[in-house]
């Protein structure tokens, strides 16, 4: 990805967190000092810029999953926990409780997200199977925590139940996965 590139997508992340879905290709263009021009010689429009940022974002946490997974000092357990719960440190203050505003705006980009979210298992299947193959992990049915995850997330990021229940995102993805994770393991 090219520089310019980049910080347009952090750019956009930054404003969103401003402001939400309401920023404009202006405030993008006043944050970087360039012109409006610039911003749309790389991006025709702002759902564009919103579906390119999903895969930013995505593969951002693809990333942080890759350093869990070599990490030698975490059991087997504790990276299936990690993994489940990844958002790079610059993404968790985002407040992904918005993200239903997608779905009627930019449907195309609300869509990518659940698309996402339900690919890129195989690094979590692994590790599950490996920790039933250890005896740390209960020998449960990976399709249903699969679906557990991404319903719940699904259910997170479709609503305003969060908003409602006053609770951020990562706090509920917190709780979400301990009760999954714990769940799950053994009981030693």
């Amino acid at each position: 990805m090219d520089e310019i590139r980049k910080k347009i997508l952090e750019t956009v992340v930054i404003e969103y967190q401003k402001k939400g879905l309401k920023f404009t290709m202006d405030d993008i263009a006043k944050e970087l000092h360039i012109s409006k021009k610039t911003i749309y010689k790389t991006y025709r429009d702002k759902e564009q810029m919103l579906d390119e940022m999903v895969d930013y974002v995505f593969n951002s946490i693809k990333e942080t999953e890759a350093r869990i997974m070599k990490n030698p000092m975490l059991s087997t357990d504790e990276k299936v926990k990690k993994i489940l719960g990844a958002l790079p440190d610059n993404y968790k203050s985002l407040d992904f409780r918005l993200l239903y505003q997608l779905a009627e705006k930019y449907p195309k980009v609300y869509k990518k997200i659940n698309s996402r979210l339900e690919s890129d298992w195989d690094n979590t299947i692994a590790l599950i199977e490996l920790g039933i193959k250890e005896g740390s992990i209960r020998n449960v049915s990976i399709p249903v925590v699969k679906l557990m995850f991404e319903s719940t997330i699904e259910k997170f990021l479709s609503s305003d139940i969060l908003i409602k229940m006053d609770m951020d995102y990562t706090q509920a993805l917190s709780q979400m996965v301990d009760l999954l994770v714990y769940g799950m393991k053994t009981r030693n």
